[in-house]
């Protein structure tokens, strides 16, 4: 088995993640609130979205392409009207005990949920996947077959490769916050949520 088309994979995977966007800061707020774990599964989220991309993308899936180019405006007013909620929210949330054991069940499944959705309506994702594939030229593309799957199963592992990576290190520092220092990164992060949200439906008159 030639394990290039992998090994591209996870390249690919890795830096359509990479960027600090609304789903890393959620991830890294994630991890000083609850801890490795909690931080971990939200980025879940984001590579399950990622992966989808990539599909789409890797595979040559026209059809698709033409409907998700069709949506954007759609894609860009429901993810920038979630981010607003959801950093409004997140802006209102009182300090958080940096010390307990987590989020655990359903609280999880939420914040999987949160990020897949703002990574699949977030058109600088599929800007991001597709800019990565026109950079690689035709070579980058699979040659069909089982090289296309493994390609996919690649960029899984790179996005979740990199949600690993940051969820390990904000959690590191977790230990070093206090109520006060959680709830000022709350309202930081609930600020940056908001313009994010924001920017993506100002972008509607653009």
């Amino acid at each position: 088995m030639d394990p290039i088309p992998f090994l591209r994979g996870i390249a690919i995977g890795f830096s359509i993640a990479a960027p600090i966007g609304p789903v890393g800061i959620l991830c890294i707020r994630k991890a000083l609130a609850d801890g490795r774990l909690a931080a971990f599964v939200a980025g879940l989220g984001a590579a399950l979205a990622d992966t989808l991309f990539g599909a789409v993308a890797g595979l040559g899936i026209g059809a698709v392409n033409a409907v998700l180019d069709g949506q954007v405006p759609l894609l860009k007013l429901a993810g920038g009207a979630f981010m607003v909620v959801l950093g409004g929210h997140t802006w209102r949330s009182a300090a958080i005990t940096v010390n307990g054991d987590g989020a655990k069940g359903p609280g999880m499944a939420r914040d999987f949920f949160s990020t897949f959705f703002i990574t699949l309506t977030n058109p600088g994702t599929i800007l991001g996947v597709a800019g990565v594939f026109a950079a690689l030229g035709p070579s980058g593309r699979p040659n069909g077959g089982w090289e296309s799957w493994v390609l996919v199963a690649g960029i899984f592992c790179g996005s979740t490769l990199w949600w690993l990576v940051l969820s390990a290190i904000a959690s590191a520092a977790r230990s070093r916050f206090t109520p006060e220092r959680m709830r000022l990164f709350n309202h930081l992060s609930g600020g940056m949520l908001v313009v994010f949200g924001l920017a993506a439906a100002a972008s509607l008159l653009f």
